[in-house]
């Protein structure tokens, strides 16, 4: 089975070839279809920000380690018990890379994100088909695309974001990032209710795009001043809700002096695992009383967002499609950054005639 996979361990931005990681394409067995599996043939696997950062070891140095995680596809088999959920073979589903085991303390406790067994199951969907419990596989609407319904699991990711500020209607809200996770927040945020919602980015065509899917103002940190802009935008109040999806050492520290007093922070964004924040307690959690909170993975997310991916705009985030066979090409593009994302074809699937 192909599958994409790191081939070896290195920064894909490393200038220098001999160090540079790799990704290429490994055959890797096809797993067994357990009694309550699902084997998918992929359409679409798009590639997450967060996969150059397995390609510098951050979850493990043993290669081949295989990638992908966003992805839709076909139903091809199923389990002799693998019907609760209503799938049939042919279904177009979408899904949840992780499996929770429903059964360790943290599951039962209502904390799947913390799952005890969450690694057992680690199954690489950049690939020809994957194998899922019948419990991360999701059927998608008739009027949802293929193409469009890979993004399911980013889209559970804003929904996952917007959980974590505890947002109320009329909270002003800043959004640090515009790649595909801040604009994908910043549709949802808006959803619920966000004013001032305020989109910082250096990049002038992701300001244009936030612009375009419901943001008030854009700042660019590189030529304005973020503080003043925040400012003027807030009335001197601050914003109530600040979220960075930028994953930017550069810009996180910041972020603390654009909040409200009594705001809720979310770093939403996997960050070098030794960066360590410096952080005044007296200021900013004694004296502004600041909440500050991440996201890991998004638990009991899904379900919600396979309900608004449908009215969110992601054509910018789909135009970029490679063929399975040219994934190191893929991931050229997608750490050139021309793009906003990038997306492989595993399979060519008639998805019905279908727009995007």
């Amino acid at each position: 089975m192909k599958t994409v996979a790191v081939t070896k361990i290195g920064s894909l931005r490393d200038p220098d070839e001999q160090a540079r990681g790799r990704i290429g394409l490994v055959d890797f067995p096809e797993p067994p279809l357990g009694p309550e599996d699902v084997r998918i043939r992929v359409a679409y696997s798009a590639i997450c920000g967060s996969d150059p950062h397995l390609a510098e070891g951050f979850f493990g140095t043993e290669v081949p380690i295989g990638l992908g995680h966003e992805l839709s596809g076909v139903v091809e088999a199923l389990g002799e018990k693998a019907h609760r959920n209503g799938l049939n073979v042919g279904d177009r589903v979408a899904g949840n890379f992780l499996r929770f085991c429903g059964t360790c303390t943290h599951c039962r406790g209502g904390q799947q994100q913390f799952c005890e067994h969450i690694q057992e199951y680690n199954r690489p969907g950049m690939a020809e088909t994957v194998t899922w419990h019948e419990s991360q596989v999701y059927k998608l609407p008739e009027s949802l695309s293929l193409l469009k319904g890979c993004l399911l699991e980013p889209a559970s990711v804003a929904v996952r974001i917007a959980d974590k500020t505890n947002i109320k209607v009329g909270d002003r809200v800043a959004i640090c990032g515009g790649g595909p996770i801040g604009q994908l927040a910043l549709q949802v945020l808006k959803m619920s209710g966000a004013t001032s919602l305020t989109l910082i980015e250096p990049i002038a065509e992701r300001r244009k795009s936030a612009l375009l899917r419901g943001a008030d103002f854009v700042i660019d940190p590189i030529s304005e001043d973020q503080y003043q802009c925040a400012e003027e935008i807030t009335d001197g109040r601050g914003f109530d809700v600040v979220i960075d999806a930028s994953g930017s050492t550069r810009a996180v520290r910041g972020l603390l002096d654009i909040a409200a007093k009594g705001a809720t922070v979310v770093y939403g964004a996997m960050y070098p695992h030794d960066f360590e924040m410096p952080l005044n307690l007296s200021d900013y959690l004694y004296l502004k009383e600041l909440t500050l909170t991440g996201v890991f993975v998004s638990p009991y997310a899904f379900p919600r967002a396979l309900q608004i991916l449908p009215y969110l705009e992601v054509d910018e985030l789909t135009r970029m499609v490679f063929d399975l066979d040219d994934a190191e090409a893929a991931f050229a593009m997608h750490v050139s950054g021309e793009h906003a994302k990038v997306v492989i074809r595993c399979n060519h699937i008639d998805d019905g005639g279908q727009a995007a």
